[in-house]
């Protein structure tokens, strides 16, 4: 399979970073303190903004920016558990500098420290919570990461994990690509188990030889 493109826009956790462990730990601890199931409050937090998330479950508006400090706090703390996907360090590193972009819904210092965590070179381009009004499903990020690079949003791909993220890059105009069990979950048609097999060069990014779990 071969996808014509002009840049490639990668979320990071689930796509570049396994940061599940950090999520997990810093997000069970949080939602402990408040009386919350950590079960439940963990399930919802990938592919959000931790501000979207503590406003969905912090009542009072004015405890959300204590709050909202906090757990990006833990999680920056819980960064250096993470670790870079198959085939990740791989592509990343064969890109040309201005054909990529990543599109995060955490804030910069965490999506700094999880990429450096994992040995991943930082993006020519860095999109994050801190950059936009809305966040995913909103396409925001993916449409400002396609600006900073100079391309067409229908002219790139982008690589997501999660739900919200597939939508707001579906949204955006780009083609998406599933990545991973949770991509299964996502209305992507294509979905990668890793990033294992991708290649990208003279603005085609070839699947041949990845594993597909759904196309």
């Amino acid at each position: 399979m071969r996808i014509p493109c002009d840049g490639l826009l990668f979320d990071n956790d689930g796509v570049l970073v396994d940061s599940d462990l950090g999520v997990d730990q810093a997000w069970s601890r949080w939602a402990r303190a408040r009386g919350l199931s950590a079960e439940k409050v963990t399930a919802m937090v990938h592919g959000r903004r931790s501000a979207d998330t503590v406003a969905l479950l912090v009542a009072d508006p004015g405890e959300r920016p204590a709050a909202l400090a906090e757990i990006d706090r833990l999680e920056i703390e819980a960064a250096a558990t993470t670790t870079a996907l198959p085939g990740a360090l791989d592509l990343l590193t064969s890109l040309p500098r201005g054909s990529w972009a990543v599109v995060t819904s955490g804030v910069t210092a965490l999506a700094r420290a999880r990429l450096a965590a994992a040995g991943l070179p930082l993006p020519p381009v860095l999109i994050t919570a801190d950059d936009v009004t809305n966040g995913k499903p909103a396409p925001d990020g993916y449409l400002a990461a396609a600006a900073r690079l100079g391309v067409d949003p229908a002219r790139t791909v982008v690589l997501e994990d999660a739900v919200a993220g597939a939508k707001a890059g579906e949204t955006a105009g780009a083609y998406v690509i599933g990545v991973g069990p949770r991509g299964l979950d996502t209305g992507a048609q294509v979905v990668v188990r890793d990033l294992r097999g991708l290649t990208w060069h003279d603005g085609v990014l070839d699947l041949g030889a990845a594993d597909l779990l759904r196309s």
